[in-house]
């Protein structure tokens, strides 16, 4: 597996859910945070492989030392053994303190990176989310209304459909309505 890059992880896309309560595909979602684990898990091996790398140097540097007993002399132009194991040393750990920095400092962006994009996507997740209850309410008001409507015309309805009905009964008490001609 490669490692990933500053560029993959700013710039990885997940596929839209259909809705916000589906949220995003979770196995897409795991295997990113698996690529994301193995790449923390490489650079912090490599770490791990420098930093034992410095500590052989280090003892290959006391035992120089201390096998070494009295230093040949050198002229003028060379450094004595003990010379070139302090730098030896000294480079060792300025190369170990280096990707330790670097390490920690990758460390640092990867997590505040992912950070930054869980912000974001839960972000656009409450967003989304708001709109999709503003769209609800609205048709839910606009729905309330047409009931509205149609009990006022029920009412309405009723109302005339009363007052013809006891209209035709007052005409029948009264003897108004002819049931055709009788002749």
């Amino acid at each position: 597996m490669e490692l990933l890059t500053e560029h993959d992880v700013v710039n990885q896309q997940f596929k839209e859910p259909a809705t916000a309560a589906e949220g995003y595909d979770q196995d897409e979602v795991d295997y990113f945070l698996d690529q994301v684990a193995a790449t923390i898990g490489e650079l912090t091996k490599k770490n791990t492989d420098l930093e034992n790398q410095v500590k052989v140097a280090q003892a290959k540097v006391a035992e120089l030392n201390n096998g070494a007993g009295a230093p040949a002399q050198a002229s003028a132009a060379e450094a004595s053994p003990s010379e070139n194991a302090a730098g030896i040393l000294a480079l060792a750990q300025e190369l170990h303190d280096k990707y330790v920095s670097e390490g920690e400092a990758e460390r640092d962006r990867l997590v505040s990176e992912a950070n930054t994009k869980h912000d974001q996507i839960v972000s656009q997740a409450e967003a989304q989310s708001k709109n999709t209850l503003d769209k609800l309410a609205t048709e839910q008001a606009v729905v309330e209304h047409k009931i509205s409507d149609l009990r006022d015309f029920e009412s309405d309805y009723r109302t005339r459909l009363k007052s013809y009905l006891q209209s035709l009964l007052q005409n029948v008490e009264n003897g108004k309505v002819h049931m055709g001609d009788q002749n």
